[in-house]
């Protein structure tokens, strides 16, 4: 099988079998968006579901969490992973987001890494969701899943990887092909006992034709 049949038969299962996969975070803005996603790193999102409800009540948008301060928003973050440095990072983002962009999220990747606590994944999630730009997120499951597939070649970076994925998937399937790649590591492709014989892309992946 080469790459580009791999890839496409790939493509064409989750389409058929997830054609309206989405975030897993609740949302209702670009602002809680990037709080949620900032708030995943390492961490569930069901975690983070049951936290942003009474965070998002306090503060309801970046002008109320840049008058925060760390401490304070701790108290409703601290059963995530990493609460001090991602209070911290969530205060900061939403000064910078008050300074430099008028309190609105911006909607592009680099303006987007300007802000305390958001890296490359975050920002490509920020524009890939709310604006259905062809970016790559790379996280854990993105990058195992796409290795173990064969849609990758032993990449050694998320950078590596997302540009590899961005390369050969059309443009206009980027933003819903991280979900897929992302649930599917979430339940099927699991990293200790991958679900193989509930499996729907077996006969097409690479390491499964190792076995």
């Amino acid at each position: 099988m080469t790459l580009k049949e791999r890839y496409e038969k790939v493509l064409a299962h989750f389409e058929q079998a997830m054609p309206s996969a989405s975030s897993e975070l609740n949302y209702e803005n670009a602002y809680q968006l990037l709080v949620a996603v900032m708030l995943s790193a390492q961490c569930t999102d069901k975690r983070v579901n049951m936290v942003t409800p009474v965070l998002f009540e306090k503060y309801p948008d970046a002008d109320a969490l840049s008058k925060a301060t760390a401490g304070e928003v701790l108290e409703y973050v601290k059963s995530v992973s990493y609460p001090n440095s991602k209070s911290q990072h969530l205060v900061g983002m939403a000064q910078r987001v008050v300074e430099n962009y008028e309190g609105q999220i911006p909607s592009g990747v680099d303006e987007l890494q300007t802000l305390p606590g958001v890296g490359r994944k975050t920002a490509n999630v920020v524009t890939a969701v709310l604006y259905n730009q062809p970016n790559m997120p790379v996280d854990t499951h993105v990058f195992r899943v796409s290795n173990r597939i064969g849609l990758t070649n032993n990449s050694k970076t998320p950078l590596e990887t997302e540009k590899t994925l961005t390369r050969h998937i059309p443009k206009d399937k980027i933003p819903i092909a991280h979900h897929w790649l992302i649930l599917h590591g979430r339940y099927v492709c699991t990293a200790r006992n991958p679900k193989c014989e509930k499996c729907g892309i077996s006969s097409y992946c690479k390491s499964f034709k190792t076995k």
